[in-house]
């Protein structure tokens, strides 16, 4: 069955704005206000009703447009609606194309994009996962993977880069979450029953301290702290001389009582 020409572009796929823009027999694009890209399809399930007896017409997700091609998109909407001409509703057809891990993350990343604060963090979300996992499982249908392929990746970083590994981790267990929920996988997350089982080996923390000052150099900077305008000056000055810790300084609060102190040019009177 082949699929006559469409009225997207790849140029167009790019540059669309937000709002729903059809390529013909059902396949869409949708770009949402935050610049997520995803193709969804609608198809007619022959001989099947919905609740006021028209013929159930359903859009079905194909993925997001990052990573599924305009032809591909075209290639999955052609089996959707090849199924739905004979009857079968492709949400619980056995045969669908299942998509890759990769696949599935990048779809997680755009689509919580708007979610996070820091651009940093949203990228190092992503980051992560293309320099740890998608290496080793990236084209993997996400049915697929299983306890080993985690191990795959989480192993050779677990005690070398063991803060980097936790948060694959972390970040794998959320890509697999949401694939199960989409209904292309079933059971228990890998990634829960690897961490909970404790199959890796425990990693203790490295304590790392930070570098002292020598104590003939602390005159002159505090002498120079002193010197600066504004809040946080007056903080590490009052640190170094007090000895407080740093929560200490931060939380600390005005006490009224009979004797005020007060604190000018580097010096506590009262």
């Amino acid at each position: 069955m082949a699929y006559s020409t469409g009225r997207l572009t790849k140029n167009l796929v790019r540059s669309f704005g937000p709002g729903r823009h059809g390529d013909g027999n059902g396949l869409y694009l949708i770009v949402d206000p935050s610049g997520a890209r995803r193709w969804i399809v609608r198809v007619t399930v022959k001989g099947q009703r919905n609740r006021v007896g028209k013929p159930l017409r359903t859009d079905f997700g194909l993925g997001g447009a990052d990573v599924v091609t305009l032809n591909v998109a075209r290639d999955r909407a052609l089996e959707y609606r090849r199924l739905a001409r004979q009857g079968v509703n492709p949400k619980f057809n056995q045969d669908l194309v299942v998509p890759c891990f990769e696949e599935v993350a990048r779809t997680v990343h755009v689509e919580r994009l708007p979610t996070w604060k820091n651009p940093k963090h949203a990228q190092q979300w992503i980051n992560t996962l293309a320099d740890y996992a998608f290496p080793k499982i990236g084209r993997m249908p996400v049915s697929d993977i299983g306890q080993p392929e985690v191990l795959r990746v989480l192993s050779p970083i677990w005690t070398d880069k063991h803060e980097t590994a936790r948060r694959v981790a972390q970040r794998m267990k959320a890509v697999l979450d949401v694939a199960r929920s989409r209904g292309y996988r079933e059971g228990e997350n890998p990634v829960t029953v690897v961490m909970d089982g404790r199959v890796l080996p425990r990693v203790k923390a490295k304590v790392k301290h930070h570098k002292a000052m020598h104590w003939r150099e602390v005159p002159a900077f505090y002498a120079a702290v002193v010197r600066q305008p504004g809040t946080a000056a007056k903080a590490l000055a009052m640190t170094c001389l007090t000895g407080c810790r740093t929560s200490e300084v931060l939380q600390a609060a005005w006490v009224v009582s009979r004797r005020w102190w007060k604190f000018e040019g580097g010096v506590i009177s009262g």
